[in-house]
């Protein structure tokens, strides 16, 4: 009975350790792994699609229909009306605020619906699949005018626009809930990251180049069908990229993914239960209604206050995201000694500084080429700051959460963040035209001038909103 007995207490003994052994291997089966460089290289090669596909619509629209004056002619006709409604907007104001507004909108419904879905093709790749095409196709229609009747224009550009930020941002809000799902590991997350900075920032010098293209295809057709060339390309260009990650990311082997059960109503209130998050996103929201000045207004700035031609606004920006890329690998660094707020503390300054002395610049008793470098080089210390940092600091914040609350809301958490960055931007975009009112001409750069200033000041209030925010403790 005794020999039984231990018998049997060793036959348990040795099921009990090789069922542990089974459910660590298990475990251990079902754990993904940590992306290797390729997949890093085939996510990011999606943001450059979708930044070069969006480029269009988010800085050349102020462009394409409210040109700036040189001489007694524009460089396009008048596709729609140019007046004021209410005496202070402008048209073009309302259609790109109206726009904006329904993709900061639709953020939270995508991403609700995101977050809860199960696709044998991929939990966030179906979306981008379905999306990537008409996201393309739209980023040119928008720039399409059908007819030479300005109110007709005006209806069909404001449908266009409405479709193309739709399908923006079907893909925009999987795609960017991929980078807390693959960066399950800290190091991981600053990596991608900044892998997506650089893709980003690559689509936007592209995006820039529209300026010099068009200069050059415009000397054997017209300007309007020259710059029509140029974005038709950046949309098939763009629209390849987009599809990378779709095809060749293999999004069950990198990322950690767990459908929520949350409602939408829910979903958000959990969100923004994170007080630290909310601080974030308001310096957030103030950091892109100043780029968006920026983005909007570069082709004013160096051609009414720096008097240069309209091609040098690639220049600039190129020089400025050239230079930001020397400083990734630096950022990289100093964000891992000094951590990532102060980092972003002093971006917002050095930004605040650029706007103020674009303000100035026809004040100064400095040669205005040399002010043209010295900003473009100042630009990069911010935008390699902006592009690498918030996206790093969004996918601590929700680890952080997931691990207080069990809960993974990674496609909202995004899906906010990308809604305060569209509202900033919806802002810039009601404001900057109608600002243009004032005086957008080489006689008369008064809108041009407040912009300036309003930009300074708006990056001064996200410095100080976010000294309130702090780092959340990463762990491995």
């Amino acid at each position: 009975m005794f020999l039984y007995a231990k018998v049997l207490r060793s036959e348990i003994s040795f099921y009990l350790c090789f069922s542990q052994l089974n459910i660590e291997f298990q475990l251990t089966k079902l754990q993904p792994h940590r992306p290797t460089v390729f997949a890093i290289l085939i996510y990011a090669l999606g943001q450059f699609g979708w930044s070069l596909a969006s480029f269009g619509a988010i800085n050349l629209l102020v462009y394409f229909y409210m040109p700036p004056e040189s001489g007694d002619a524009a460089i396009f006709p008048n596709f729609i009306y140019q007046g004021a409604i209410l005496g202070f907007i402008a048209v073009l104001g309302i259609v790109n605020f109206g726009g904006r507004i329904f993709d900061a909108i639709t953020d939270p419904l995508i991403a609700n619906w995101s977050d809860k879905m199960n696709s044998g093709f991929g939990k966030r790749k179906f979306l981008m699949a379905i999306s990537a095409v008409p996201f393309a196709l739209f980023s040119f229609l928008i720039f399409y005018p059908i007819t030479s009747d300005i109110h007709i224009n005006t209806g069909w550009l404001l449908l266009m626009v409405f479709f193309l930020y739709f399908f923006m941002t079907l893909y925009v809000v999987p795609y960017t809930a991929l980078i807390s799902e693959l960066g399950h590991h800290p190091d991981d997350r600053l990596k991608i990251s900044t892998a997506i900075s650089v893709t980003w920032a690559l689509g936007f010098i592209i995006g820039n180049s529209v300026y010099a293209f068009q200069s050059a295809f415009a000397e054997t057709m017209s300007s309007v069908n020259a710059f029509q060339m140029v974005i038709g390309i950046y949309a098939i260009v763009a629209l390849i990229f987009m599809l990378m990650p779709v095809f060749f990311l293999n999004e069950t082997k990198y990322a950690v993914q767990q459908s929520s059960s949350y409602d939408l109503k829910k979903s958000i209130s959990s969100v923004f239960s994170n007080v630290n998050f909310r601080y974030f996103i308001f310096s957030d929201l103030m950091y892109w209604l100043a780029l968006t000045f920026i983005q909007l207004g570069v082709s004013y700035y160096i051609t009414l206050l720096f008097g240069k031609d309209i091609g040098a606004a690639t220049l600039f920006m190129t020089i400025g995201f050239l230079a930001s890329f020397l400083l990734y690998v630096p950022l990289n660094f100093l964000s891992k000694k000094f951590g990532k707020k102060k980092i972003l503390m002093v971006a917002f300054l050095v930004f605040s500084a650029v706007f103020m002395l674009t303000f100035m610049a026809p004040y100064l008793p400095i040669s205005k080429d040399i002010m043209f470098y010295v900003l473009a080089v100042a630009s990069a210390f911010p935008l390699a700051a902006f592009g690498i940092i918030p996206n790093a600091i969004i996918a601590d914040v929700v680890h952080e959460h997931a691990t207080t609350t069990g809960v993974q809301q990674a496609g909202m958490f995004y899906a906010v963040r990308n809604f305060m960055m569209k509202l900033g931007a919806s802002i810039a975009n009601l404001i900057f035209p109608s600002l243009l009112l004032f005086g957008k001409s080489m006689e008369n750069p008064l809108g041009v001038k407040i912009s300036a200033i309003l930009a300074f000041v708006v990056c001064l209030i996200g410095f100080f909103i976010f000294t309130r925010y702090k780092e959340p403790i990463i762990q491995n």
